[in-house]
């Protein structure tokens, strides 16, 4: 019968197509052409009415067995396909074990605090302590008991940050507020010598306050570490062995100390201790033969301001003067990165930038 026949060729032509579908996309289309609504095996199924009665058995029959046949070959298919797609699929996504993680960039403490960290290790060493004192301070402990004369300039508003001051205490300093922003950490020297008695060995890192314009050598926020000896028998010797121990310390075993005789009111004698610029190795000039830039010609790096505690400051704590004496320094926590560093500007230190921040 012509049915019959064209009901074979169509199974051979469906179960070739079937099995040159590429993926499950071109296997659904042979599908629905075949077994959908305008399918051509349904509209046989549709056209059974117009079959003969005798050859409609025989027709019917044939149409379900292709029909079961190409079902079962789209499944089976289908199957194989489907793992295939998942494994490419699965090779695609996959992450390789075997490679390395990304690592992630761990965090640091800030230059500035890393060297104050690293300038307390090396006094702790020597057996000092570690203090802290107030940054609102008043102008007794910043000023009045450090020996500074109350017409010294640094007292005045357009050197120091006054604070309004709402404890009700009506005492003035000059017209001015009682309070202000501590300037230096030499007030937790004298806080320390009314709580404690002699032999006080202390250094005292801090926030300190001035009124100074931003710029490359000047902030109006900085931080400083003030030390403090006193003890029965303490000369200048000991004040020079203790800084140049600490700069070669901080700086290296080949670095140089010189001291220049200074004024500080709460010292005397007092100086300013420098140490052998690091750039130019201490002649001024750079191998090429120019003028270094960093010390500028002079080979030398002014880093702190040191001294002998004055007889008069004792008596603001009652020390007998006759019995101990002492020395006093402070160091200025960004002059030191910087010239540790060889850093240019000192605004770097607080701008944030992480290419900046990296290095350290």
């Amino acid at each position: 019968m012509a049915l019959i026949d064209e009901l074979s060729q169509l199974r051979a032509e469906t179960l070739a197509a079937i099995e040159s579908a590429a993926d499950t996309a071109a296997l659904d289309q042979v599908r629905i052409g075949v077994l959908g609504k305008k399918g051509t095996l349904t509209s046989y199924l549709r056209s059974m009415g117009q079959v003969a009665k005798e050859e409609r058995a025989v027709v019917g029959k044939t149409v379900n067995e292709v029909r079961q046949t190409i079902e079962a070959a789209l499944d089976e298919h289908k199957a194989i396909l489907e793992r295939s797609e998942l494994l490419a699929k699965m090779d695609s996504e996959a992450v390789d074990i075997t490679l390395p993680g990304r690592v992630q960039q761990m965090g640091t403490r800030h230059l500035i605090n890393g060297i104050i960290d690293e300038v307390s290790e090396i006094f702790l060493g020597m057996g000092y302590s570690v203090v802290t004192g107030p940054e609102a301070e008043t102008d007794y402990y910043n000023f009045e008991a450090l020996n500074a004369p109350a017409d010294h300039p640094s007292r005045g508003m357009q050197d120091t940050f006054y604070l309004v001051d709402r404890s009700g205490d009506v005492s003035r300093v000059r017209g001015e507020s009682g309070i202000l922003l501590r300037s230096q950490t030499s007030g937790v020297q004298v806080h320390t010598m009314e709580d404690q008695k002699p032999p006080i060995y202390i250094i005292a890192p801090g926030k300190v306050y001035r009124r100074d314009v931003a710029d490359p050598s000047h902030l109006p926020q900085f931080h400083q570490i003030e030390g403090l000896v006193v003890d029965k028998g303490i000369t200048f010797g000991d004040l020079k062995g203790t800084l140049e121990y600490f700069t070669k310390a901080v700086f290296g075993e080949d670095r140089k100390t010189r001291f220049r005789a200074h004024y500080f009111p709460f010292t005397e004698p007092s100086a300013e201790a420098d140490v052998s610029c690091g750039v130019c190795g201490g002649t001024g000039h750079l191998h090429n033969g120019e003028r270094c830039r960093m010390c500028k010609g002079t080979g030398w790096l002014e880093i702190l301001g040191c001294g002998m505690v004055d007889p008069n400051v004792y008596g603001f704590v009652d020390i007998d003067p006759e019995v101990y004496s002492g020395f006093a320094f402070g160091i200025g926590v960004e002059r030191i990165a910087c010239l540790k560093y060889n850093v240019p500007d000192l605004r770097m230190l607080l701008d944030g930038d992480m290419r900046f921040l990296r290095q350290f």
